[in-house]
């Protein structure tokens, strides 16, 4: 199972290669306490390893249950995100993926605690790494209006 859960989280990171910033968004306006760009690579390798490991520790204590179901759940809107801000240049509907994120990132925390205390603890710099790109998300969008796609 932790060979499917590396091949899940590598397809995940996968939208982050083929979704890049590009020229577009290095035209955006951005504020001041934006992370320098060489931050993002090494930031969401750390957080993809100890999401698997995260992940691993829950399906080996528990298998299915609500812990590992968030677990992957959580996995959608991560691989999402990079699709909707900088393929679709959709800021918006990125904003609300990057909600639903923290969401289960943060309902994943809650139930994988009591299985798992390294797993949940594990999750916790995700949650705000996450918390951070919903700020730079909602920051960028309102300093860049003309520059969202509309629907």
């Amino acid at each position: 199972m932790v060979i499917v859960m590396i091949l899940l989280v590598v397809v995940t990171a996968a939208s982050g290669a083929v979704f890049k910033p590009g020229a577009w968004y290095e035209g955006l306006d951005k504020p001041v306490w934006t992370p320098p760009n060489w931050v993002f690579p090494v930031v969401w390798t750390t957080l993809y390893v100890m999401i698997v490991i995260s992940g691993w520790l829950v399906w080996r204590e528990a298998g299915w249950g609500l812990a590992f179901v968030l677990w992957l759940l959580q996995l959608i809107p991560n691989f999402l995100w990079s699709f909707l801000f900088f393929g679709l240049r959709r800021m918006d509907l990125a904003l609300i993926d990057t909600v639903i994120l923290w969401c289960l990132v943060a309902g994943f925390i809650a139930a994988a605690w009591p299985i798992s205390v390294w797993a949940a603890i594990l999750f916790v710099p995700y949650l705000l790494w996450v918390t951070l790109a919903a700020l730079l998300n909602l920051t960028v969008w309102r300093m860049n209006p003309h520059a969202a796609a509309s629907p």
